[in-house]
């Protein structure tokens, strides 16, 4: 079994759990998906500074430039970025992602009062606690958002790769897009945009993007087997997070 096996293996109890979660069969009203999205909006928002994280890392970002480590890598980072940061919304206007996810909230009527503030507090004092704790949002949000900086602030780019690949939003559009499509056409709510944001999410992400993230990790980790057991554990706590965070979202909805 390689090392890349081992970590597959050991992590798939817990992805079951995800797949599996009761969360998605009670997900059966716009009010609903508007409590759904308003917590999960804070794990849109967070995804991009692992990324940051992993691009400052594995790229050059400095001035004067140089080449710095593996094509390979750096191709799919920079892929990676154009995609989630710079994207096209249904209208071909640019924009990343998570505005994206805000533009199919406002659509919905969903509330955005949280996640805006904790944006203008991270633009005016740039620490994450602090804003977290003068937002309206449950713990299991929070404590999400929290472990996602702690990943960032151990340095430690197998970490950070392991959990940004293993831990994150693989999981959530292909479950969630039926979901929301069934909704849609039951419903007077144009649900238009969120539809998009799925749809373009599983595109964007498909394709070569899940070999290079796999591979990336095998570069990272090479033959120290320390680093593979904390892309292990890291990884582990990273879906342990978001079962505790899907368990908020559903005890919200229920």
């Amino acid at each position: 079994m390689t090392s890349l096996e081992k970590l597959e293996n050991e992590i798939s109890e817990l992805r079951n759990q995800l797949i599996q979660h009761p969360l998605y069969s009670d997900i059966k009203s716009i009010d609903a998906i508007q409590k759904f999205m308003e917590s999960h909006v804070f794990a849109v928002w967070d995804f991009m500074s692992l990324l940051k994280a992993l691009q400052i890392g594995l790229t050059n970002v400095s001035i004067p430039w140089t080449p710095k480590g593996n094509p390979i890598t750096r191709r799919l980072i920079n892929e990676i970025v154009l995609g989630e940061e710079t994207d096209v919304n249904e209208l071909n206007e640019p924009k990343s992602h998570f505005e994206m996810y805000l533009d199919a909230m406002s659509q919905m009527n969903a509330n955005t009062n949280a996640i805006e503030l904790f944006v203008q507090l991270i633009e005016k004092e740039g620490i994450v606690s602090q804003a977290l704790e003068k937002v309206q949002v449950n713990a299991e949000t929070k404590a999400f958002v929290e472990f996602t900086f702690e990943t960032i602030k151990t340095n430690k780019l197998h970490v950070i790769a392991g959990v940004f690949t293993f831990g994150r939003e693989d999981l959530i559009p292909d479950m969630f897009i039926e979901i929301v499509k069934n909704i849609n056409a039951n419903s007077d709510i144009d649900l238009s945009k969120l539809i998009y944001y799925l749809e373009r999410h599983i595109e964007v992400d498909g394709g070569e993007h899940g070999p290079m993230a796999l591979s990336m990790i095998d570069e990272l980790c090479g033959n120290d087997e320390n680093k593979w057991n904390e892309v292990i554990s890291y990884s582990k706590r990273a879906l342990e997070y978001r079962i505790k965070l899907w368990n908020g979202i559903h005890s919200e909805i229920r």
